[in-house]
């Protein structure tokens, strides 16, 4: 399944087919995952577009919750600082 366009390294179809696989392996798959996508990709949207594929058939899988996870915790970049940020006299 490699070559996906949701899944370009087979990373989250493999965590899929390893029996015993544990939350925190599904993270770092998952984060491996998310690394490796390409700028133009959104990954709410592709994350969304996984859940449908998988979790149909896998609703109680690890690699599910931390699909879950990713698509409710992604937020818009918040500026953090910088000039703008800073009291004018």
């Amino acid at each position: 399944m490699k070559g996906d366009s949701l899944d370009h390294k087979g990373l989250i179809y493999e965590a899929y087919r390893i029996e015993g696989i544990t939350l925190g392996e599904c993270r770092s798959i998952f984060l491996d995952w998310a690394l490796s996508l390409p700028d133009a990709m959104d990954t709410r949207e592709t994350i969304q577009k996984l859940l449908g594929r998988y979790r149909p058939a896998h609703p109680d899988h690890p690699m599910t919750e931390v699909l879950i996870e990713g698509d409710t915790k992604i937020t818009a970049p918040r500026r953090r600082g910088g000039w703008r940020s800073r009291p004018r006299n």
